[in-house]
Order: C-alpha cells, then sequence, then structure tokens
C-alpha cells in the first residue's frame, strides 16, 4: 500500500511512525505528497480550491493528531537533541531545530539544555576522530575546523584541542 491511497490523516501517521516531526515540517511533507496526488486538474481556479482544500484537511489532520498526543514538538526538539546532539554543537542543532519550524522559545530551551554537555560531547567527538594531540599547527588548525564544521562554539573547540595538547 503506497502513499497515494492514503487519506491525509493516514500519511500523517504514516510519517510519524517513522519518526518524530515538528508540526511545520509534518505539514510541509504532507502539502508536498497531497499536492503531487491531486495533480493533473485542468482550470486554475479548480487547483485554487483544490489547494486551500487540502490545506484545511492537513490542518483539521495535525489538530486531530495533537489532540491525541500523536503530534508534538517538544518530543520532535527532544528527538533531535538526542540524535544528533552527542555528534553536533549547538549551532548546528539550533540550524536544525529552526529548520523543523519550532517555536523560538522551544528552540532556546532546547539550546539550553545542549549548553550544558557541550564540552564533554565535543571531547567525545574530537576523541572518536583524532584520538591524539595535534603534532603541529596544521594539524592543530586541521582539528579545529572538523569541530567547527560539526556546530561547536569556538570557545569549547579552543578547551578541546588546546587540552588535548596538554595531555
Amino acid at each position: 500500500m503506497g502513499f497515494g491511497s492514503l487519506s491525509v490523516k493516514g500519511r500523517a501517521l504514516r510519517y510519524l511512525a517513522q519518526r518524530e516531526h515538528s508540526r511545520a515540517e509534518l505539514a510541509r511533507k504532507l502539502a508536498r505528497t497531497v499536492q503531487g496526488a491531486g495533480s493533473g486538474v485542468g482550470a486554475e481556479d479548480a487547483e485554487d480550491t483544490h489547494s486551500s482544500s487540502v490545506a484545511a484537511q492537513i490542518e483539521a489532520a495535525l489538530d486531530q493528531l495533537a489532540a491525541a498526543g500523536l503530534l508534538s514538538d517538544t518530543r520532535a526538539a527532544e528527538s533531535v537533541l538526542s540524535s544528533q546532539g552527542k555528534r553536533f554543537g549547538s549551532r548546528r542543532l539550533k540550524q536544525v531545530l529552526q529548520s523543523k519550524g519550532l517555536a523560538p522559545e522551544l528552540v532556546q530551551h532546547t539550546l539550553q539544555e545542549a549548553r550544558g554537555t557541550e564540552l564533554s560531547r565535543a571531547r567525545e567527538v574530537w576523541q572518536r576522530r583524532f584520538g591524539s594531540p595535534p603534532a603541529d599547527a596544521h594539524e592543530r588548525a586541521r582539528q579545529m575546523r572538523f569541530l567547527a564544521g560539526r556546530g561547536f562554539d569556538g570557545d569549547v573547540i579552543r578547551r578541546v584541542v588546546q587540552g588535548a595538547e596538554d595531555d
């Protein structure tokens, strides 16, 4: 059974069964799949009417799922933190959370949780990737660029790499 024969709510449930989604993210996905399934209508007026009824169907389905406790932005933020928090720094996590359409207050709250363990997470990432202190300035810069690419803050990066040199 493919996505084509499912209702809007059925599609939403299938997406939620795969992983947690934020409300905005799920609405975008549903709009793409429902619009794609409904294309082929000839007249522009019919398309406008169809798109507004699809948007209403999507909102109604999302409201039902949220009321049933199956859709939660808070759980989506916690899911991102638990799945990607071990590998990425607060800057990268902020970018991911914002791309999911989460409320700014929720993003800030989640980032405050992540910042408490950022130094230890950066050390773990560094240890897995490098494991030994940099031999020269070129290697030190390479290690620092790697951690910066993972979204860790500059002061955390310096502490991790300099701490490795002190060992």
